[in-house]
């Protein structure tokens, strides 16, 4: 970008006048929300503000969103699309869908607009400080021609691959996120029951080889990215271990939800046959139910 490229930014809900902020340091940027409330505030926090998309997109040749929903995402890259200079930029902040990424896309690229969704993975605190990781999806020239505004949001980013990529790694993220926070609800109650206190679970689950932290740094990252099943800990101790979590969550009273499903997985592992493996075979269940080898 040059000093008189300017930039759009569409949202200023609690994530996107930070949004706007981080970016009015690096180069001329106007706000649009279609709250008054929300304008105002961005003016008071010395943002320059529109009244409308089209006031907010004049003299604009990018324009960042940051809605909350996706059927706003869609509607209004719909109408960037006829609003933005051709060899402008689209660039989506919001939490959407691949697919939604798709019907954006088609619609920028039919008017000669490119388009990256940078996804952001952290809350409103960490993106004001300058510290959020950005998952970025899109074709390489478009990413090039986004990444002084990327940058002014924040150094750390990781291109996932075409577009759609980074929002489909924001919606797997936050999947694990609450997935996990239900397993650790889960394993706090059957904690507490058993006279383990708060800070001491915390701790235990921070260590490196917890059960929190080793299936993602060793299950994953090495035995499932090498296809490296050679036995380490069977699959049918993983199950016996499983088994004994679920009888003490019964003597203790604990419902179980995301345990308790979580060990079908392992049911059904050693029905195939795959018991003296790593556990970390169980990954290959899905390879066979989505065929792929």
């Amino acid at each position: 970008m040059t000093a008189n490229e300017g930039c759009a930014v569409i949202g200023l809900g609690n994530m996107g006048i930070e949004v706007a902020t981080r970016l009015a340091a690096a180069g001329p940027v106007t706000g649009f929300d279609l709250s008054a409330e929300r304008r105002a505030l961005a003016a008071s926090r010395g943002l320059a503000v529109a009244a409308s998309l089209e006031q907010a997109t004049t003299g604009a040749t990018t324009a960042v969103l940051s809605l909350p929903t996706p059927a706003a995402s869609r509607a209004t890259a719909t109408a960037l699309a006829a609003l933005l200079p051709r060899g402008g930029l689209v660039i989506e902040t919001s939490t959407v869908t691949p697919a939604d990424v798709a019907t954006m896309h088609a619609a920028c690229t039919a008017a000669g607009i490119g388009f990256v969704d940078a996804a952001i993975q952290s809350g409103v605190e960490i993106m004001a400080r300058g510290g959020s990781v950005l998952l970025i999806g899109g074709a390489p020239d478009d990413i090039a021609r986004a990444r002084p505004w990327l940058d002014a949001l924040s150094p750390l980013q990781s291109v996932m691959g075409a577009a759609g990529a980074g929002s489909a790694a924001k919606v797997i993220n936050n999947a694990v996120a609450h997935a996990v926070y239900v397993v650790l609800a889960e394993a706090l109650a059957m904690a507490r029951a058993n006279g383990i206190a708060t800070a001491d679970f915390v701790a235990m689950m921070k260590g490196p080889d917890a059960g929190l932290v080793r299936p993602l740094t060793h299950r994953i990252a090495e035995r499932v990215a090498q296809r490296n099943f050679a036995p380490g800990m069977p699959l049918d101790a993983a199950r016996k271990d499983s088994v004994l979590a679920l009888e003490v969550a019964q003597r203790d009273g604990i419902p179980l939800f995301a345990i308790q499903g979580a060990h079908t997985a392992y049911e059904l592992a050693c029905a195939h046959g795959l018991g003296r493996e790593d556990y970390a075979v169980l990954a290959t269940l899905w390879d066979k139910w989505i065929d792929r080898p």
